[in-house]
């Protein structure tokens, strides 16, 4: 196992209407401060069409992380592969993982929106195909000096990844995976299942099982790094991190409750329009720093998580609030965690 690791996720996403200029640089702001807290990584997922939300895009965050915060590996989290052609991703991320030092983590996913399918020309029905001949197309580009494939939406002939990446074979592939399929998939074709921020514990602990199945199945030990999200709230009680985080992180639910995530989330862990209470429950980490640590490591002694991912800025909280909890986690929060464990 690989020592323990923590890291933040800039969301970049804010209301509609907002200055993204101001955002941008709270965003730069956030990553020196992950940069001097000294986090493991700094992480940015991937949307198009974010309505009602505004959404700063993957690649061009990352790249300007790389100069910003330059001791942090840079998660992708996830890029939604079946939206784009493997020649593209091959080069744009073998460019990142070169900008970085070696330091970029290469998160895939299927993607749900239906606006984000049509708008790039597929359909979630050739999700998966388009998923698996693309990651192969990205492995051998990485790792070949010509390739010549033909997949469903792309040929290649003689076709060259000319900037390698630095690591070697590949940057660590993980899959960002909500169903049990997904989870299956992930066990066979990539390096670590990045578990969910969405899940209640309950879930989490079926889903383990499932990908310990098919890990066996597939002839592989428990990956060395297993990841996991979480959104998190520190404040100096439970109570207060509850009511301080609550019109932001709903917020962000009754977002994805609109982009049709909860449609897509295991039985049982799908309602994301229910009470704030009640969304709660056994999914997120709130509390106290005491709390939250107490939290973690049950999940670390329970799964074995070793790269913990803190989901902590929510659509309209306060630049002031982001960079508290921030210093929170790495002053209070993560010592406390390494020393418990």
């Amino acid at each position: 196992m690989t020592a323990l690791q923590f890291g933040i996720m800039n969301r970049g996403q804010f209301p509609i209407g907002d200055d993204p200029k101001l955002h941008w640089d709270e965003l730069v702001e956030q990553a020196r401060a992950a940069e001097r807290l000294k986090f493991d990584s700094i992480m940015k997922g991937s949307h198009y069409s974010s309505w009602p939300l505004m959404d700063f895009q993957q690649v061009p965050f990352l790249a300007r992380m790389s100069g910003e915060c330059p001791s942090l590996r840079l998660l992708c989290g996830i890029c939604l592969l079946p939206l784009h052609k493997p020649l593209d991703v091959a080069e744009t991320f073998a460019n990142l993982d070169v900008m970085s030092g070696g330091k970029l983590i290469f998160g895939v996913g299927l993607g749900y929106r239906e606006v984000e399918f049509k708008a790039f020309g597929t359909t979630q029905k050739d999700a998966v195909p388009r998923f698996v001949e693309s990651l192969d197309a990205i492995r051998r580009l990485w790792t070949e000096e010509r390739v010549t494939m033909k997949g469903s939406h792309f040929e290649l002939i003689e076709a060259a990844c000319t900037v390698k990446p630095v690591q070697k074979p590949t940057p660590p592939v993980w899959v960002g995976a909500n169903a049990d399929r997904a989870i299956e998939r992930a066990a066979r074709l990539t390096d670590a299942w990045f578990i969910n921020p969405h899940n209640t514990v309950a879930t989490t602990a079926r889903q383990m099982e499932v990908y310990k199945r098919a890990l066996d199945k597939a002839g592989k030990p428990m990956p060395a790094e297993l990841p996991m999200m979480r959104e998190v709230v520190v404040g100096r009680s439970r109570e207060e991190a509850i009511r301080t985080a609550e019109p932001y992180l709903m917020a962000k639910y009754r977002a994805y409750k609109e982009w049709g995530q909860d449609k897509v989330m295991p039985e049982g862990d799908g309602d994301f329009g229910q009470d704030y209470e009640d969304l709660l429950k056994d999914r997120f980490l709130f509390g106290s720093p005491d709390e939250v640590a107490e939290q973690i490591i049950g999940y670390i002694n329970r799964f074995g998580i070793n790269h913990f991912v803190f989901g902590i800025q929510y659509p309209g909280m306060p630049q002031s609030m982001v960079l508290d909890e921030m210093a929170m986690l790495a002053e209070e929060v993560i010592p406390m965690v390494r020393s418990g464990v």
